[in-house]
């Protein structure tokens, strides 16, 4: 396993390389809990990687990668079946629509939050994915630069080791 570390101050580092990264608006937690905003601490798993291929060629990455269609979602509501899974459009719970006009979702890393087995309110759709330009904070996900989140997931990285302050 290629374990990437995230420090809670913003900075992602692998193999003696360091990327600036945006955290969750309300910092890192070791108790994340839907709806709070914070990158939960711990080991998260890559799952899969999403992509849209309308946008970016297939990135190189150790985990498989699958393109984002129009009908893509993740479902957020604590109170549905569905909850914090991959859903297709339309759906009946609130969820998140993962084919974006702002680029943020042109490439999703899938982490391994809350999903082995879900927890309701535990904290849904924690994603590896394309920061703002300003590094803005994120609902909870890790987020780089395109072409930062391009070179780590080349460099073969399987999970982020997310530090607790």
């Amino acid at each position: 396993m290629s374990e990437a570390i995230v420090h809670p101050q913003g900075l992602l580092e692998l193999r003696g390389l360091a990327w600036r990264c945006a955290l969750g608006r309300g910092g890192v937690r070791e108790f994340k809990e839907e709806g709070d905003g914070a990158t939960p601490a711990g080991l998260l798993p890559l799952r899969r990687v999403l992509y849209r291929a309308d946008r970016v060629p297939i990135p190189r990455a150790a985990v498989a990668r699958e393109p984002i269609g129009e009908q893509d979602g993740w479902c957020d509501d604590p109170g549905h079946a569905d909850y914090n899974r991959q859903v297709r459009l339309p759906h009946p719970a609130r969820h998140e629509e993962l084919w974006r006009r702002d680029g943020l979702y042109d490439v999703v890393g899938v982490l391994g939050w809350n999903d082995a087995p879900v927890v309701r309110g535990r904290g849904s759709a924690i994603f590896f994915h394309v920061a703002r330009a300003d590094y803005a904070p994120t609902e909870g996900c890790v987020a780089l630069a395109l072409a930062d989140l391009l070179a780590v997931l080349a460099a073969g990285v399987t999970a982020l080791r997310v530090l607790a302050p």
